[in-house]
């Protein structure tokens, strides 16, 4: 039986070495553990894996034309239930680092969807619900995670960050805000969206127009991302509805919450949605 600790590091060749599993792939099936080791990697993939409240929508084995749940590892993840095979989940946001999440049982039936393929042809991929067994990750896990995740995005090249913002407003237009249980709930804000919007910033608060008051360790204008309407409130984690401030102004947006501010900022918001539908 294989047991890691949530947050564990491996390279490639450790996961192997443990799992007895295939150095390539996303879904990589050992028959000698009896496991299916899962892997999303958030520097270079096709697929769209995405949590939604504590729900992993894992997308299918496949890179080119239809998937089919009769093939290969897809039959196997559809079927865990029955086959006995225990799944562990890892997230790749380093080259050659697998960041371990845990062991995963099936939250509902796989469902299809529509998903460009590797040569940018739609196609029907299959999605399969997820969830972790141990329940929520521990709080420092996340915020370890969530740290990395940023630190990846700030090299992504604006082109490759446009093109995920992209996808991620398509695809909010048909969910909810979700939460991810931690020690506590917390909501979960796309990253992406953050970082594409302190970009639009440009170093300056968009509600005083002041530069940042410093930078931060990397050197980089210190902003905030603030929801104009609060996700607690139902706000959408959307484009058209976060702006960048300074420490100052966020505060002050959450304490006097002047209607004057308000409409600025959502004024600034949507024109960015509007360049952004313009630039797709």
């Amino acid at each position: 039986m294989i047991t890691l600790a949530q947050g564990t590091i491996l390279s490639n060749e450790k996961l192997c070495e443990l799992f007895l599993c295939s150095p390539q792939g996303g879904m990589r099936k050992s028959n000698r553990t009896n496991t299916l080791v899962l892997i999303t990697n958030h520097i270079n993939s096709i697929y769209n894996d995405i949590w939604k409240d504590d729900i992993l929508y894992y997308t299918g084995m496949g890179q080119l034309g239809d998937q089919s749940l009769e093939s290969a590892q897809n039959k196997t993840l559809a079927n865990i239930e029955k086959n006995g095979v225990k799944v562990h989940y890892f997230e790749v946001l380093k080259k050659n680092e697998y960041t371990y999440i845990g062991e995963m049982l099936k939250a509902s039936e796989p469902y299809t969807a529509r998903q460009l393929d590797a040569e940018k042809q739609w196609r029907q991929v299959y999605i399969f619900p997820l969830r972790l067994k141990a329940g929520g990750l521990p709080n420092e896990v996340i915020n370890h995670y969530e740290n990395e995740r940023v630190t990846s995005l700030k090299r992504l090249s604006d082109k490759k960050l446009l093109a995920k913002i992209q996808q991620q407003n398509d695809e909010a237009k048909h969910t909810k805000t979700s939460k991810m249980t931690v020690k506590v709930p917390r909501y979960r804000r796309s990253m992406e969206l953050a970082e594409y919007v302190k970009r639009q910033a440009k170093g300056h608060c968009d509600l005083c127009e002041q530069a940042a008051p410093f930078t931060n360790k990397e050197h980089q204008p210190y902003l905030e991302c603030h929801h104009i309407i609060w996700l607690s409130q139902n706000g959408a984690d959307t484009l058209d509805n976060i702006v960048a401030l300074c420490p100052n102004c966020h505060r002050k947006m959450h304490i006097v919450q002047d209607e004057n501010d308000i409409k600025r900022l959502i004024n600034i918001a949507y024109q960015r949605m509007q360049e952004l539908d313009h630039k797709s």
